[in-house]
């Protein structure tokens, strides 16, 4: 052998896992081995007997499609159908569906590639809150882009409105142009959402912004359904946003469908000029082709049938309500049992993930796991995976976070 490498220098020395898998293997690994291990690294919706909690309606809406409907190619930007009936989840029959347009896309994960390519040159970065999913930094990088975070929360444990601005002038003035992302509601890892006030906040913002360079807004709503009654309250404020704005939503069945495997999901866009609205369009159908070329037949013939069928989306809606449930009881009991011990959280009312912060997550996430407790350390606090913790175990899931933050302090 030469000792030369084929691979270039910046595909080397990467790691060729995600951290979240490794915690989850490693957790999997001690309880397979007998060791009484909790584990709240993976974000999906487990039942309280650890098996993972589907929807019925899906999986036999799933089964019913036979070889032939499934087998042949999907057009590159997704069915025709599957397109229209995401527009319509979102926006319904308000003006902003004439606004809209929505490519196909392996999960969420695809949307924000598909964001990221578009909407950036190469070098330029992409805005996030300092507390991101961690493959927003992945995505980012092997694209030829990166992230710069600004901080995520004020002195008041608001949404800090005023470090996103600045950031959001100094992307203006170093690189000509802003993507934004807003992963709300139910933001991961931290659980937030903002309030009505806060997006007003921000949609003034960008609206000023947008008028001095092309200011695009990512709203990644991936646990979007799990967020109540406010599941779509941030629409409201979209059309302010496109007055000046490019808006893009990233669409996903993976959560709210509890279909994490079938990736199937779309990057929507927004403008208020057609033109550029087909312009989109054709950017965001041609970097499909040049990816991941099409995207499951089968799940946009199933997803499409789930939206539209008034018969399956109520049976959809009454079994993800369940689901809900069953999260609402573990966030509820974290929560009492987080303010009991004073464990320093963000509001936390819905989703699947919370964050707990400490100086040292690293030491904090070592500490946590001699008690067999896994979570996963992120910088500047621990995510908890409170979808896959059953509600019997929050007190020591809690007791276990006290401990890890008292070895740190």
């Amino acid at each position: 052998m030469t000792g030369h490498s084929s691979v270039i220098a910046t595909s080397r020395n990467r790691a060729g896992n995600d951290p979240i898998f490794i915690w989850n293997g490693e957790a999997r690994a001690r309880a397979a081995s007998g060791e009484d291990i909790l584990n709240a690294t993976i974000g999906a919706l487990m039942n309280d007997d650890g098996t993972l909690a589907g929807l019925p309606t899906v999986i036999d809406t799933l089964t019913r499609l036979t070889a032939p409907q499934v087998g042949g190619y999907a057009p590159i930007s997704g069915l025709p159908a599957y397109r229209e009936a995401v527009v319509q989840d979102l926006f319904g029959d308000s003006p902003l569906a004439s606004q809209a347009t929505a490519v196909a896309a392996p999960g969420g994960s695809g949307a924000v590639y598909a964001a990221v390519v578009n909407f950036l040159d190469l070098g330029q970065q992409m805005l996030v809150p300092q507390f991101f999913w961690g493959p927003y930094r992945e995505i980012t990088n092997h694209s030829g882009r990166g992230l710069d975070p600004f901080t995520m929360f004020d002195e008041d444990g608001a949404f800090d409105i005023a470090g996103m601005t600045a950031a959001i002038d100094r992307h203006l003035e170093t690189q000509g142009r802003v993507l934004l992302v807003l992963n709300f509601p139910c933001h991961n890892p931290t659980g937030y959402s903002l309030s009505q006030d806060e997006w007003a906040q921000i949609t003034d913002v960008v609206h000023a912004a947008g008028q001095r360079g092309p200011v695009t807004v990512l709203i990644d709503a991936a646990y979007m359904e799990f967020a109540g009654p406010e599941s779509r309250s941030w629409v409201r404020h979209v059309p302010k946003m496109l007055e000046h704005t490019t808006v893009l939503v990233a669409w996903t069945a993976s959560k709210s469908m509890a279909q994490y495997g079938s990736r199937i999901g779309a990057i929507v866009g927004l403008h208020a000029d057609p033109d550029e609205l087909a312009q989109i369009d054709n950017a965001l159908g041609y970097s499909a082709r040049s990816t991941w070329s099409n995207c499951p037949h089968l799940g946009q013939l199933a997803v499409t049938q789930l939206l539209t069928d008034p018969d399956l989306a109520s049976s959809v809606s009454e079994e993800r309500a369940a689901l809900m449930t069953l999260l609402q009881r573990r966030i509820d009991a974290f929560n009492a049992q987080a303010s009991k011990l004073g464990l320093p959280t963000p509001r936390f009312d819905a989703g699947f993930f919370v964050s707990v912060f400490t100086p040292d997550q690293d030491a904090t996430a070592a500490a946590m796991r001699e008690h067999g407790v896994y979570v996963v350390p992120i910088p500047g606090a621990v995510r908890v995976a409170i979808c896959s913790t059953p509600e019997s175990t929050i007190e020591r899931l809690t007791s276990a976070l006290e401990a890890g933050l008292d070895a740190v302090r």
